[in-house]
């Protein structure tokens, strides 16, 4: 969970009638903008996001146990504050959840306090705490974490955030599934109903609720990712290089859209089309190419020649893996362009070293892709599925698939740190027998 300065402050009646005796100057400069005062939708009325003259920032403010407390968002994006309002709720709910724990379990010579309202946003911000912990214990990974956040923020917390848990019956959570099944898959759907169960979890276990409601039942239907045909692939990689320092043609649009695109990353960056051949070469997930440092890769030469990524370590996962030959050509061309660069050391990152945020990055790299896939005319899957950064990792286990001599799925599973189960489930499914024709149709030799 991305944590939040809370840099309160309080703002007391007698405060702003002693603004000269406060040192408070030029107040009219930090008043709310009356037409930008904008209400978070699913929140209650008392948390406001607004603008005031002296920033060029968003605030938010709310209303909480007899003072106001706000801060500013530090985003010019309304979508943005609105986000970060929610999660400015979601602590301070949390915060006297905490006390009221405590105050519950003092013994009768301590002053109590009321215990506080058992809301849907209180108790998910506890249960974010929570996840956090497992975060920091290794338990639970900080991406999954940013995933859990996200469909908090997206859907469930303006749906079901200002409503006590008690209120969330089975009716509200079909209704609920019903109107994401508009627009998302059944196990993104699925993903949305584990997240609300780990929210009543809490108020269960707290004791706000005596057990958890009845979920409605959703058939998960598994679409597996297109994956490139080598043909398709190196159409992608001479496309790809063909664009290194070309602007995108929506690039301005997308700044002005949506805030993202900086203008120093208006052109398509060398490292695409090495991140390109290296995820093939290599069966990385996408944000792996974030996080690799070269202090994580080592060339080994011996009878095989290949690179040992020593990822970082997952709850399921501990050991290095290997890549394929390609890979090491890959990198060393890598390697020296980035020295020509001055990005060489041991804590750089492999790609786009120069981008400290390093979500960001990952950001570049998936639209310049994305670009790619358009002019190749690529983006969609022969089953009319979209294909994505994580359809290479696809066609890295499916290529093993096709073309390793005599693999097993165990190695091939342990190597791309995942599991048989998932590899027939997602990835052995869209082999067909066509395209191992030469093995079903070979003899074995008789002596």
């Amino acid at each position: 969970m991305q944590q939040y300065a809370c840099n309160v402050h309080f703002i007391s009646p007698s405060q702003a009638q002693n603004d000269e005796i406060y040192g408070l100057r030029d107040r009219s400069r930090t008043v709310p903008i009356p037409t930008s005062i904008t209400p978070v939708p699913g929140y209650p009325d008392k948390l406001v996001v607004f603008k005031i003259q002296a920033s060029k920032y968003w605030q938010v403010r709310c209303w909480h146990q007899g003072f106001t407390r706000r801060k500013s968002t530090r985003t010019q994006s309304l979508r943005v504050a609105q986000s970060v309002a929610r999660r400015f709720y979601e602590e301070l709910m949390a915060s006297n959840y905490v006390e009221g724990i405590k105050s519950a379990n003092a013994s009768d010579s301590e002053t109590r306090v009321s215990m506080p309202k058992s809301s849907f946003a209180a108790l998910s911000a506890q249960m974010l705490i929570n996840e956090q912990a497992r975060v920091n214990r290794g338990e639970f990974s900080r991406d999954s974490l940013q995933v859990l956040q996200n469909r908090l923020d997206k859907h469930i917390l303006p749906r079901f955030g200002a409503s006590q848990v008690t209120s969330v019956d089975y009716k509200e959570l079909l209704a609920f599934s019903q109107y994401l099944s508009k627009t998302l898959s059944s196990i993104t759907v699925s993903q949305y109903l584990i997240a609300i169960r780990k929210v009543l979890l809490i108020a269960v276990q707290s004791g706000v609720v005596s057990k958890l409601p009845e979920f409605p039942r959703i058939k998960i239907v598994t679409t597996p990712r297109g994956a490139f045909t080598p043909s398709e692939y190196w159409k992608i990689i001479r496309t790809a290089r063909s664009l290194v320092g070309a602007q995108h043609p929506s690039t301005v649009d997308l700044k002005a859209r949506h805030f993202k695109l900086r203008s120093t990353d208006y052109l398509m960056p060398a490292d695409l089309p090495w991140a390109v051949g290296f995820m093939v070469n290599s069966f990385i997930r996408p944000s792996d190419l974030k996080t690799l440092k070269h202090r994580h890769v080592e060339i080994v030469t011996n009878v095989n020649t290949y690179l040992r990524l020593s990822l970082p370590i997952t709850k399921s996962h501990t050991k290095p893996i290997v890549t394929l030959q390609p890979a090491v050509r890959i990198y060393k061309k890598l390697l020296d362009h980035q020295k020509s660069s001055g990005f060489a050391s041991q804590a750089d990152y492999v790609f786009l070293p120069q981008i400290k945020d390093r979500n960001y990055a990952q950001f570049i790299l998936a639209y310049y892709f994305n670009w790619v896939l358009q002019i190749t005319d690529l983006k969609l899957g022969p089953h009319g599925g979209a294909r994505t950064l994580y359809s290479l990792r696809h066609s890295a286990i499916t290529f093993r698939l096709l073309y390793g001599q005599g693999i097993d799925l165990l190695t091939l599973a342990r190597n791309a740190r995942t599991s048989v189960d998932m590899i027939n489930k997602h990835y052995a499914s869209t082999v067909s027998g066509e395209q191992n024709i030469g093995l079903l149709q070979s003899r074995r030799t008789v002596r």
